[in-house]
């Protein structure tokens, strides 16, 4: 006969696994971006990543906020390093706070419009003009999944 011990969990051991928790969230790579949600008609702009681990996943182009940088004036830049195009920063939409296995994302979310209907991917591997039905038919980033979530409720 085996000799089993079940072990409850003190507040003691809850209180340093909550320790733990917090000190691996202090270390966890922070990041912050912008996300532009560009309409035009009754369609979005999404773009396909071209490299790095997410390679081929779908998400709302833009990236990370310099420091000193407004949400809205990192929207323009991104866009602009991007897609070589000048955007509207139209409304914010939402922001979302998304743990990655290797970092914590925060991403500011606007819907966007075009000032310059000329547009060329710099860095993406392809980009479609998606309606909200369509919105399903390519494989979202993680955070940007929340958001396209959002959109869809929105409509």
């Amino acid at each position: 006969m085996l000799d089993a011990k079940i072990v409850v969990p003190t507040n003691e051991i809850l209180q340093v696994y909550r320790k733990k928790v917090l000190l691996l969230q202090t270390i966890m790579k922070q990041i912050e971006v912008v996300a532009a949600i560009i309409r035009k008609d009754d369609k979005v702009f999404a773009t396909q990543r071209g490299y790095g681990e997410w390679k081929d996943w779908w998400e709302f182009p833009g990236g990370k906020v310099e420091p000193g940088e407004t949400p809205e004036a990192a929207l323009k830049r991104e866009i602009r390093e991007e897609l070589s195009t000048e955007i509207s920063v139209d409304t914010f939409v939402c922001t979302v706070d998304y743990d990655y296995p290797k970092f914590h994302l925060t991403m500011h979310c606007y819907y966007c419009s075009l000032l310059d209907e000329a547009l060329h991917l710099n860095e993406h591997e392809a980009a479609r003009w998606l309606t909200l039905e369509q919105l399903d038919s390519v494989d979202w980033l993680p955070a940007d999944l929340v958001v396209v979530e959002d959109i869809k409720k929105e409509e």
